[in-house]
This record gives C-alpha cells, structure tokens and sequence, in this order.
C-alpha cells in the first residue's frame, strides 16, 4: 500500500485561513482572500513529509478547476515526476456547491459536465482514479440544498455515474464512487450493488474508513462486502463520542478498527494508495499524520 495524503490538508499560505471548521471550505484556500497552496509546493511538503503520493483535488474555485487547462495539468504531472511524488488519484468536492441530484435538472447537467472535466483532467495529470460524490438527499453543511426524495436521488446518481462512466471508460481512468454523509448507500450492500447494476469496469467505489463509523457501521465490514469493487481508500478517524462533524480526530485518536480493518483489506489484496483526508489543516499535521499513518500501515 502506498502512503498518501489529500490536497485538502495542505495550509493556505495566509496561515489564519485554516481557522475554519466548515466541511463544504476548500482547506487549501477559501474566498476571504487567502491564497491556496500551490500544486507543486504541496508535492515537495507531501514529498519531504515522507508520503508517496500526493491527492489534487478539484473545486469549483482553487488551482484544479473545471476550467484548468491541459497544458497546466501536464505541467504539474512534469513536475510531480521531478519532485518525486505520485499524482494517483483526484477528489472531487464540486457536488456540495452544484450537485448531480439537485432538483434543478440544469444543475444536475452542469454538475455531469463539471465532472466530465475533472475525468479528463485525471488522464492529463497521469492520474487513474476520479473521487465522485453522485449526490445527496441531504447535505448537513449546506443548509441551502433542498431535500430530495430518496428514490429520485438514487435514479439521478445512477444516471450520472453511468454517464460519467462512460467517459471514464473511454480515457482509461477510473470514476470512484464514495460514502459521504449524503444520506445516500448507507449500507454497504446498497452501494455493493449500486456498482454491480452500473456493471463498468472503471466504475468502483472510494471507501472511506471513517466516514460511516458514525451511521453504526463498522468499517471492516464494508471492506469485505465492497471487496475488489474498491478502487481507492480514503483513510480518516471518527470519535464515537461526539457524534458530530467535529468527531473526526486526527487517526488513532479515535474509535476505528484499525488492526482489524487492516487485516480485510490485506484479506482482499488491496494494494493502492491509503489517502489521509485531514481537515482543518495546521502547521503539524503533515508531520502527525505521516506518523500514524507509518503505524496503520504496519499493521497486520
């Protein structure tokens, strides 16, 4: 498995920006005028911070966007390959802002075409796998959105992943379907054949081990039922005590399993990068962050 971490825990270069704790901010910049952190500082701080792999992320607002061209990502895959640091993977956090099952059916074609973009920006970069949130029949930090009947959420989702998929397909990289709380695949089962139904090839699921901990589920246990339908991992930690948004924690400070849940993923042969997704950032966490991940990683 291959250590790596998320644009998105990269501090802004005005430091007071990280001060925020909403989940729908940019963590790398955000609009109050701080500026993000550049791609290719972030690919030597992830480099000389021990980690093989490096996350971009794509936003509606940021250095990767819809409208970022094809000789900007080429650019950043040069460098990445002279740094020394792998660009494998690319999240997406375009649905919270324009979403793939709003009820505005205009919305839900832009949010189709933002992602078809971000697809091809994945090939660009060198890139396989797209981090995709298909939608949502809720979404706690945007109070706007409005709810969404959960039968038409799920047709709206399917249409877009298979669209995308699609796509995908064609440019020879992967649409990375994962669990957020959306109100969407609560159960491992559901999304297992959520996937199966899709029957794509470049369609999988980004699981994220810390996100449904919260939901009473156990990670482990998604694991084996996904089994080789995932395609990346998202590697977070959740404190059953809080309950809320603030629960993540920075990893082993929190409730999951994490000797057992490297044992099933060592039992399905996953083999990818194990991506830390650690929001807000600071000035250590880079640092805090590599090191648990060393220990999670010799687990088992």
């Amino acid at each position: 498995m291959l250590k790596a971490i998320s644009y998105w825990s990269f501090m802004p270069e005005t430091p007071d920006a990280a001060t925020t704790n909403s989940t729908s901010a940019s963590w790398s910049g955000d609009q109050d005028g701080t500026t993000f952190c550049p791609p290719p500082k972030a690919m030597r701080l992830a480099r000389d911070a021990g980690y093989a792999a490096l996350e971009l992320c794509v936003g509606l607002d940021g250095p990767l966007t819809p409208a970022t061209s094809q000789k900007q990502c080429e650019e950043w895959r040069v460098e990445a390959e002279r740094v020394g640091i792998r660009l494998d993977s690319v999240a997406s956090g375009m649905t919270w802002a324009c979403c793939p099952t709003d009820l505005d059916a205009s919305v839900r074609r832009q949010a189709i075409e933002n992602h078809k973009a971000a697809l091809r920006q994945v090939a660009w970069l060198g890139a396989t796998s797209l981090l995709f949130v298909p939608g949502a029949v809720l979404i706690p930090w945007e109070p706007t959105y409005k709810p969404v009947r959960y039968d038409l959420a799920l047709q709206w989702a399917e249409e877009a992943v298979r669209e995308l998929g699609d796509l995908a397909a064609e440019l020879g990289v992967e649409l990375a379907v994962e669990n957020v709380w959306n109100g969407l695949f609560y159960s491992p089962i559901e999304l297992r054949d959520f996937i199966d139904r899709i029957d794509n090839p470049s369609v999988g699921v980004y699981f994220d081990i810390g996100n449904h901990l919260n939901h009473q589920q156990w990670p482990p246990h998604w694991i084996e039922l996904l089994g080789s339908r995932i395609q990346r991992i998202h590697v977070k930690d959740f404190k059953l005590s809080d309950g809320t948004l603030d629960g993540f924690c920075d990893l082993l400070d929190g409730d999951v399993p994490w000797l057992e849940t490297m044992q099933v993923l060592r039992k399905i042969g996953y083999d990818r990068t194990m991506t830390a997704e650690m929001m807000p950032p600071d000035p250590t966490l880079l640092a805090r962050t590599s090191a648990a991940l060393d220990r999670i990683l010799s687990l088992a």
